[in-house]
């Protein structure tokens, strides 16, 4: 029979698959409500497709499976396990601890979930070297929590790879596909001509009346069309010619009903176990079959059952091929036989997870169950820490403790980005009574996002919390809870008294050079606490610390004073322990750090693939405050790199984004990018009002860290717009700062005010002051001195001396790829007489961030693989890309690429 009503949603299906084959691989998830044809949809396309060397991995996702970490992803790799020996060791044994059997699985801490699909993708890529894969993955919304970490991971990755995943959603259900921004085939009811054609290929020959009569009650859904048809054919039989109304019962569930009538006894009794069970093997089943029967039940009684399309068996497991099938078995059972059923079920099956469970500790032990959570952080990832604090949480009889494991699980889960994992913590804790601190440990971790912080919990309430819990004589949690508080007074709140109040608190728990109290110091109080907070980041960066967490929290606190440079070293020497550990919430903050920080030095060798690698992070951890703060941080590179509309776009976006949140930093530094689009097409007047609002209280983009990276701009503009009257108050602030704070910025920015707002007298000397600076890890700055310097000695008819700041600064910003102000430096040296050659196109200009990122780590030696590591790629993929690259930039080899690179 031919399939009906879909001809469009065929030719979609067979598209995507004939681009997967051609290289260009996929996703697309096919949604709609139970028995609209979903799966039917997947069963034609794949029953007519050619061989085409095509290799096909299936897997159909249960309720029951549900339950098994890796189940469904050990289904699909099954086939294609003979590759793992191609891949690094490291991948494959992860893999294998995965997927194997649960003596395998139990041989080592769990592994988290980026490793394992970074493992799945490379080992997918294997397979598809030799033949394209078609991945089909049925109620994707069943996935196990672990495969439905890696499933959407692997998704996302597939444009460069022979490979295309298609998966089937329920319509109302939660997938993990809900944030991955997948595309999606929705199925909606047939059409009237297409529910009639199915109705007369299934039962041919019907009066008018009772055909009319389905198509009414059938409402175009081909599942309630087909059972329809069938329950009139069987009840009328040829008199379904002339019967004018539907039989009795006219439900999808009753014409299932009517169905399972007609079946022997032992087949409805292994029916109702597997429905009260929801599936089940088909040992289990028989087993307690033959509890209640007292009699022999054999696996062929299952048969009439498989025959009649109610179940299907695919590896020993049942499953029912519609949920509307379970149901019918469910109501034909009275309470007797439900109590008979679930009794025997409890005696004969095990529920119990694949791997099995640790000793409960003793309920007074919470400390070693954090010690042994903390090992497994370092040992086996974050997730591995969370799964080992539930099920110590799950074994304990004690409420109070039970509680306290699931918040320190939740805690903990924030550091992978797991939003999903962090709420199903909390409303397991919440599912029990909680004190009323514990209420408010709740509500800090949800806080923890930012973006998502819940009514109530403001930095007043998180620091009350923090007194609390250091009263109680948790020091290092109190510690944690004011970062989140001064964390908020740095996005949202600027109540200088509550600011004052967290850094009052900070300083009284720890060790003053602690890192963690340094960037709480640095949020709540950077002018008070600056000089001592830049002077211990400076013994840090002097002795590193070898602690992935530990950097990227000083790098958060070094921005935060305006030592950008030290932000951007931090943050690099991050990036590598927290890939390791798991920690990718933080890994995304870490790279957002160094992206902000670069774009602020102006150098977008940094800056653009650090921004694009943590926007990728940003999404898959659900951090819409980082998605923010990298799309503001891309405006200003696109703004000082000449990419005006594009610029301005980010910034909208970025605007957009901040402005809901609210995010104080991300509107200033949007504001600062329009700034730089405006004043490089000359106007000036509205590049300053742009400008003017980071300072200004009364603005939703007023942050006092704009002194640091805002100045410079500030009065370069007003100068060049004869307005500098307007801005000698902010100036003047700027000053008082500098007297008692040390930011590197703050004092390269009060330099350059001093002598562009000089009189002639002073301001030769100024400018000498300025550039005599030590500057070297701040090329952009002197590069943006010289330029004011020789504008000015130009003004004076100095031209043959302005010759040589305009040629040192025209070079420079030639370098950062800083396209506005070389061409800038190119006006002031034609006009002193100058000719000046067009710049050249830089490498930033002709790679894409992913392209460049993959260059310069081609740059620094790494192969393929190591590259793939970092970046979450197959190296296959990696290849390719470099195959992109190597004739845009006119190399052919990898050392030629490393040459061009380190010129």
């Amino acid at each position: 029979m031919p399939f009906i009503g879909r001809d469009g949603q065929v030719a979609t299906l067979r598209d995507v698959i004939d681009r997967g084959r051609a290289g260009s691989g996929g996703a697309l998830l096919v949604t709609g409500e139970p028995g609209i044809g979903k799966s039917a949809l997947l069963e034609h396309v794949l029953g007519s497709l050619d061989d085409g060397g095509l290799r096909v991995l299936t897997t159909v996702v249960t309720e029951r499976s549900s339950r098994q970490p890796f189940a469904a992803l050990a289904e699909l790799l099954r086939p294609v396990r003979a590759f793992e020996d191609r891949l690094p060791p490291g991948q494959r044994e992860v893999l294998r601890r995965c997927v194997d059997s649960p003596e395998a699985a139990d041989t080592g801490p769990s592994p988290d979930s980026f490793p394992v699909a970074l493992a799945t993708l490379n080992l997918l890529a294997e397979a598809a070297a030799s033949r394209p894969v078609l991945l089909v993955v049925e109620n994707l919304h069943w996935l196990d929590a672990a495969s439905a970490a890696v499933v959407p991971f692997v998704a996302r990755r597939l444009a460069s790879e022979p490979i295309v995943l298609l998966a089937t959603v329920r319509e109302g259900f939660r997938s993990p596909a809900d944030t991955a921004g997948l595309p999606v085939l929705p199925l909606e009811p047939l059409a009237a001509s297409d529910a009639a054609a199915l109705v007369d290929a299934q039962a041919p020959g019907l009066s008018p009346a009772l055909r009319e009569r389905i198509l009414a009650e059938g409402a175009g859904h081909p599942l309630v069309l087909t059972k329809l048809t069938r329950v009139a054919r069987e009840a009328y039989g040829e008199a379904a010619a002339t019967a004018a109304a539907l039989p009795p019962a006219t439900r999808v569930e009753s014409a299932f009903q009517a169905r399972l009538a007609g079946l022997p006894p032992h087949t409805r009794l292994l029916l109702l176990i597997a429905a009260v069970h929801r599936g089940g093997t088909v040992t289990e089943l028989v087993e307690a079959a033959q509890l209640i029967a007292g009699e022999s039940v054999h696996p062929d009684d299952l048969a009439p059952a498989v025959r009649g399309r109610l179940i299907t068996v695919h590896g020993g497991e049942v499953r029912f091929r519609h949920s509307a099938i379970r149901a019918a078995v469910l109501s034909r059972a009275d309470a007797d036989e439900h109590r008979s059923v679930r009794g025997a079920v409890a005696r004969t099956l095990s529920e119990g997870p694949r791997i099995p469970a640790p000793e409960p500790a003793p309920d007074d032990d919470v400390d070693a169950v954090l010690k042994a959570a903390a090992e497994r952080t370092e040992h086996g990832g974050v997730l591995a820490a969370v799964a080992a604090l539930e099920d110590a949480a799950q074994l304990s009889d004690c409420p109070e403790r039970r509680a306290e494991l699931l918040l320190r699980a939740a805690d903990l889960a924030v550091e992978s980005g797991r939003r999903d994992e962090v709420a199903r913590l909390l409303d397991r804790a919440g599912a029990g009574p909680l004190s009323a601190r514990q209420r408010a440990r709740a509500a800090w971790t949800a806080a923890r996002f930012h973006d998502d912080i819940p009514e109530g919990t403001d930095v007043l309430t998180l620091t009350e919390l923090a007194e609390g819990v250091a009263a109680d004589g948790d020091g290092p949690l109190a510690l944690r809870i004011l970062w989140t508080a001064a964390l908020h007074c740095v996005w949202v709140d600027g109540d200088h008294t509550a600011a004052r109040r967290v850094a009052a608190l900070a300083d009284r728990l720890e060790p003053a050079g602690e890192p963690l109290a340094l960037a709480v110091l640095a949020c709540a109080a950077p002018v008070e606490h600056g000089a001592h907070v830049l002077a211990r980041l400076r013994h840090w960066a002097a002795h590193p610390s070898g602690d992935a967490v530990t950097d990227q929290t000083l790098g958060t606190a070094a921005v935060l004073v305006g030592a950008f440079e030290l932000a951007a070293s931090f943050s690099a020497a991050a990036l590598n322990g927290l890939r390791a550990q798991g920690r990718f919430g933080l890994l995304a903050k870490a790279l957002t750090v160094r992206a902000w920080s670069a774009a602020l030095l102006c150098d977008p060798a940094v800056a653009v693939p650090s921004a694009d690698a943590a926007l990728r992070l940003a999404k898959e951890t659900s951090q819409p405050v980082l998605r923010a703060t990298t799309r503001a941080a891309q405006a200003l590179i696109a703004a000082l790199g000449g990419r005006f509309a594009e610029a301005e776009e980010l910034a909208a976006e970025a605007i957009g984004l901040g402005g809901t949140r609210p995010a104080r930093p991300v509107l200033a530094t949007a504001h600062l990018a329009l700034a730089q689009v405006a004043a490089a097409q000359d106007c000036l007047d509205g590049a300053l009002e742009q400008l003017r609002r980071p300072h200004d209280p009364a603005s939703p983009a007023f942050h006092p860290s704009a002194l640091h990276y805002g100045l410079m701009d500030l009065v370069d503009v007003a100068l060049r717009a004869h307005r500098a009257e307007e801005v000698r108050e902010v100036v003047g602030r700027a000053e008082q700062v500098a007297a008692v704070h040390p930011s590197p910025t703050l004092h390269i920015g009060v330099r350059f005010a001093r002598a562009v707002l000089a009189d002639d007298a002073d301001a030769e000397r100024l400018f000498a002051e300025a550039l005599a600076a030590d500057l070297t890890r701040w090329p952009f700055a002197r590069a943006r001195t010289q330029l004011a310097y020789g504008e000015w000695l130009r003004r004076r008819r100095r031209d043959a001396l302005a010759r040589t700041p305009l040629r040192a600064a025209r070079d420079a910003f030639d370098a950062l790829g800083a396209v506005s102000f070389a061409e800038r430096a190119r006006r002031e040296l034609r006009a002193s007489g100058e000719a000046s050659a067009e710049g050249v196109p830089d490498v930033q200009e002709l790679l894409s961030p992913q392209e460049l990122q993959i260059a310069l780590m081609v740059a620094e030696g790494l192969t393929n693989r190591e590259i793939g590591e970092r970046l979450y790629l197959s190296h296959r993929t990696v290849s390719s890309h470099l195959h992109r690259i190597f004739p845009k930039l006119g190399v052919t080899s990898r050392t030629a690429l490393g040459r061009l690179l380190r010129s």
